[in-house]
């Protein structure tokens, strides 16, 4: 499947509602080139606009010679005014070849995995409230405009000389149960296939993995950003140390200091509603 902008914005829609303890896989090739403002997404949604949940796999563009940078996301029960994002650098280059990316979602956990790695755990907490995702979703593909905030803050934005940019995807696997989004009833359920496909938890292997993946690669997270939150939301677990290296990357960001410009991390809502479905 491959989904292109060239000054438009496309989805492909799993039109089969999940509802917890799923597993969703994609392997994706993104655009070359100069792709500055270019968001391309792989999430789960759901059709509840007043309290909708969203889990988030999100691809920002950047300038030629600028890699690809990978963002995270969750939202629950409409909690769209608290972004809970991360961001990292990636080890490849995602417009290489195609890569796989997976969330595992849980009642109690959300994880993300670059292949075999996982990235991000995202635990459910009694503080949340109902803000932890919960409800039936759909599996989404989206490539979108995001020159407003996905490159440097909307410095550099989409420049379509180089369109079309295209985004392939592939190996789109779902592990759940079909289910009514009305009527919270089940319909059908898929199996997984191997031991590999049934854990639903980190090894201490995979967490060293994990730990090491964040100590090199992220550069952003939500829990220590001063000039948004005064106090961070209620699931953050703060490492001290963390908090350290990420103020050396971005002072200002992470020291509490104040900031000359906005819209880094704020994801337009009204953009990602216009997608429309093919």
């Amino acid at each position: 499947m491959m989904r292109r902008i060239h000054q438009t914005i496309s989805v492909y829609v799993n039109n089969k509602l999940c509802i917890v303890n799923n597993k969703f896989d994609a392997s994706i090739k993104l655009p070359a080139d100069y792709t500055a403002g270019v968001v391309v997404a792989f999430y789960n949604g759901d059709i509840f606009e007043k309290n909708h949940d969203e889990i988030d796999f999100d691809f920002l563009g950047n300038i030629r010679g600028k890699d690809w940078r990978i963002q995270t996301n969750v939202y629950g029960n409409g909690s769209t005014g608290v972004g809970r994002e991360e961001r990292y650098n990636l080890w490849f280059d995602p417009a290489d070849d195609f890569h796989q990316y997976t969330i595992l979602w849980t009642d109690s956990y959300i994880i993300f995995y670059v292949g075999n790695i996982p990235i991000r755990e995202f635990k459910r907490t009694a503080a949340m409230g109902g803000e932890f995702p919960s409800k039936p979703m759909s599996l989404y593909a989206t490539i979108w405009d995001g020159s407003d905030w996905a490159t440097n803050g909307g410095k550099y934005r989409v420049n379509y000389k180089y369109a079309p940019y295209i985004a392939k995807f592939t190996g789109l696997i779902l592990h759940g149960c079909m289910i009514d989004p009305i009527k919270f009833s089940s319909k059908r359920c898929y199996t997984v296939q191997s031991p590999e496909q049934l854990t639903t938890h980190i090894t201490p292997s995979q967490g060293s993995k994990m730990d090491s993946f964040r100590r090199k690669n992220m550069t952003y997270s939500y829990c220590y950003d001063q000039t948004r939150y005064n106090v961070p939301p209620p699931e953050c677990v703060i490492n001290p140390l963390e908090g350290e290296r990420l103020k050396k990357f971005d002072p200002v960001t992470f020291g509490g200091g104040s900031r000359h410009h906005g819209k880094r991390h704020q994801r337009s809502r009204v953009n990602r509603s216009k997608a429309y479905s093919i």
